[in-house]
């Protein structure tokens, strides 16, 4: 899906490249990286994502928090929630703050490509 902007937001530069390189592959512009939830609350409002994966467990600030006050900014913002938990706690809280999109690690490229378009075409209904 073309002129898609993705956030990539992990602490692993291995996750960066696996999703960087399935959303080029697809047509998708990544417009932001960041590798804690600080950075991503930073630079959500100057590059404003179509979509955001986001790591939960990260240095400085996690991505529960980080997703919380990006949904503050914009309640209508796309998280694509990464876990490599299995905690249906953290995913409980995840959805009590508004986030609906989930994705356990380890994942290939493929699968995030497909997560996102469902996210994207959920959206316009097409």
């Amino acid at each position: 899906m073309k002129g898609v902007k993705l956030m990539i937001v992990d602490d692993s530069p291995a996750i960066h490249v696996i999703i960087e390189r399935a959303a080029i592959a697809n047509g998708y512009e990544v417009c932001a990286h960041a590798k804690n939830g600080d950075e991503a609350v930073k630079l959500y409002e100057s590059t404003r994502p179509d979509v955001i994966t986001m790591d939960i467990t990260m240095p400085v600030k996690d991505g529960l928090t980080a997703s919380k006050e990006i949904l503050a900014q914009n309640p209508c913002a796309k998280i694509l929630m990464l876990s490599a938990m299995g905690d249906e706690e953290i995913v409980k809280e995840a959805k009590d703050i508004g986030i609906t999109h989930f994705m356990k690690k380890p994942f290939k490229g493929e699968d995030i490509v497909n997560a996102i378009n469902n996210m994207i075409l959920g959206e316009t209904g097409e």
